[in-house]
């Protein structure tokens, strides 16, 4: 059934037109407004007394001012008081408002009838009214709290202890309390919206609208909910609960996407409380507006070429559609990227590099002769950047530093119904206990060639094969049903790449080869000799390790077991 405003507020105990102020065909509304100059449904009220409480002062004292300009009384608490204070404007302290002083180092403050009453009496409403005047409580028409900052203070490693002086508790409940009352109540969570408020109190002579009071509530409570996330996410974490029996995740809009995977999809970027660095983080110093194809693409690259210790070596990953198609160590980046790109030179156009060092001038150069999506890296040198930007859609990330491969973290994915949630895969090949099964064991330059392929092959899509030689990649199979077909797709490509560089034969003869999972017959490990390979890594596992052991004895390769798989889907 349709009813109308009148009568939904009707029914709410909320009455058109107010107490006072009307005449006869003509209804006043609060800030001098009638009902000719504003639609009813725009409900403005009137902005006569303000609580300020933040912890992040920025922009606060040239908002409180513009306040106090409209006539608007100010509340505040303790270090927000004393800031509006300094800047020589009238604030009266919430301990005056409450007849109670601030007390247990702060903890209780704002958690009294006076303030919540304040905030959550509907103001058309009689026996709110009444109790209002019983009680001496004044309303409070606009809230502007920003929390505690529990998320930085988790993020810069503090102890324990500190955290939970960081959960915030009397600003979430104003914040849910005015939210509520969002009817009467403006609510502020951030300085991003102070002056949408003010241009509100400007254009309706110190009043705000209900669509603005709304997107504003609708807004904090997704700040409590995101805040309540990253505390009970800090505490399973702390305490080692891997299934707590509630999960959820909050982010911070970064920004909104033109569209998801494909044109028909919207889609969203958020950053986690969780600092990783990478994607989320960087900065983009040049090129279009990164799309939701390419930051998952990006993350991809990048983690990968994580794996790579800058100190040890430079190293480079060439991603397209979220697998890898070409992966290098060098002496030098670009030694690296030219390495990585001769796996797969026609995947690689239109991709996205990743570089573990900083992008230096000849990396740059070199990069810029195909087309490419994306670069990201640590850092890069202003030369570089030059070079770069003569290529105005290239867009450049500079994300000051790798995140670490072995980190603990979750990862998250929606099923219909349901999320799907694990502990990264951290697990790193220079950790693994490597254990020979063949009566050969693989020589010294097989041995570094068989924990890069490894090192790979964690952040390509399952069935994974890799072959590699001399650390490069030199064939990649990737997200096949069957193993055997990932093995033969690999070779093929690298014949492929062998026509291209008119080579006299492949490069996967003489490789090394890496399964993501155990070989379950040994037809899968045949194809991968058959393409040249000479030694092989893989988990192990299957009921059938001795048979895939005595065929890899009878074709004299070595073969050894991690006893870790690296399933990606």
């Amino acid at each position: 059934m349709l009813q109308t405003v009148h009568e939904k507020n009707a029914r709410n105990g909320r009455r058109f037109p107010h107490a006072a102020g009307f005449e006869a065909g003509k209804t006043m509304l609060p800030g001098g407004l009638d009902s000719q100059d504003l639609d009813m449904s725009d409900h403005p009220r009137r902005v006569t007394r303000a609580l300020l409480s933040v912890s992040d002062k920025a922009g606060l004292i040239d908002f409180a001012r513009a306040l106090a300009g409209h006539g608007v009384e100010l509340v505040s608490t303790g270090g927000t008081a004393k800031a509006i204070a300094q800047a020589g404007l009238q604030v009266r302290d919430v301990s005056d408002l409450t007849g109670f002083p601030e007390m247990m180092d702060g903890r209780v403050k704002t958690l009294h009838p006076k303030v919540h009453g304040g905030l959550l009496a509907i103001r058309d409403n009689k026996d709110h009214a009444q109790a209002m005047k019983m009680h001496g409580i004044a309303p409070i028409d606009l809230l502007v709290v920003n929390l505690y900052p529990f998320e930085a203070t988790v993020d810069k490693g503090a102890g324990f202890e500190e955290c939970i002086e960081n959960i915030d508790i009397g600003g979430p409940a104003m914040i849910r309390a005015a939210a509520k009352n969002h009817d009467d109540v403006a609510v502020v969570v951030e300085a991003g919206d102070y002056q949408a408020v003010l241009d509100e109190l400007k254009m309706y002579q110190g009043s705000t609208t209900l669509a603005l009071r709304r997107r504003l509530a609708a807004k904090a409570y997704a700040r409590t909910a995101a805040y309540d996330a990253a505390i009970s996410n800090w505490f399973a974490a702390e305490l080692k609960i891997e299934a707590p029996d509630f999960r959820s995740f909050g982010g911070r809009l970064i920004q909104t996407l033109r569209y998801g995977e494909n044109p028909h999809q919207s889609a969203a970027f958020y950053r986690l409380p969780d600092r990783r660095p990478g994607v989320s983080t960087a900065r983009q110093l040049q090129g279009k507006e990164l799309s939701y194809n390419n930051i998952n693409d990006t993350d991809a690259a990048y983690e990968a070429v994580s794996e790579f210790d800058p100190k040890r070596t430079a190293a480079c990953v060439i991603v397209k559609h979220a697998n890898p198609c070409g992966v290098a160590e060098g002496k030098d980046l670009v030694s690296a990227y030219r390495k990585a790109l001769a796996c797969d030179s026609t995947s690689a156009y239109g991709g996205i590099i990743a570089l573990n060092r900083t992008l230096d001038t000849e990396t740059a150069t070199a990069v810029t002769e195909i087309f490419t999506e994306v670069i990201i890296a640590p850092d890069a040198t202003d030369e570089a950047i030059a070079i770069v930007g003569k290529r105005k859609n290239l867009r450049l990330l500079l994300a000051g530093q790798l995140p670490d491969p072995r980190a603990a973290g979750l990862t998250a994915k929606t099923v219909a119904g349901g999320l799907l949630v694990q502990s990264r895969d951290n697990a790193v090949v220079d950790d693994m206990a490597l254990n020979v099964v063949t009566r050969r064991a693989p020589t010294e330059a097989e041995l570094h060639d068989l924990k890069f392929a490894f090192r790979v092959a964690k952040h390509v899509k399952s069935n994974t094969i890799i072959y590699a030689k001399d650390l490069a990649t030199v064939g990649i199979g990737a997200g096949q049903m069957s193993r055997v077909d990932s093995a033969r797709i690999a070779a093929r490509k690298a014949q492929d790449a062998a026509n291209e560089l008119k080579l006299a034969e492949p490069l996967t003869r003489g490789s090394v080869v890496a399964s993501d999972a155990f070989f379950p017959f040994a037809d899968g490990m045949l194809a991968c000799i058959e393409a040249g390979a000479t030694a092989v890594i893989q988990p192990g596992g299957s009921m059938r390790d001795d048979e895939v052991i005595k065929a890899a004895d009878e074709h004299g390769i070595a073969m050894v077991f991690t006893g870790i798989r690296h399933f990606r889907h």
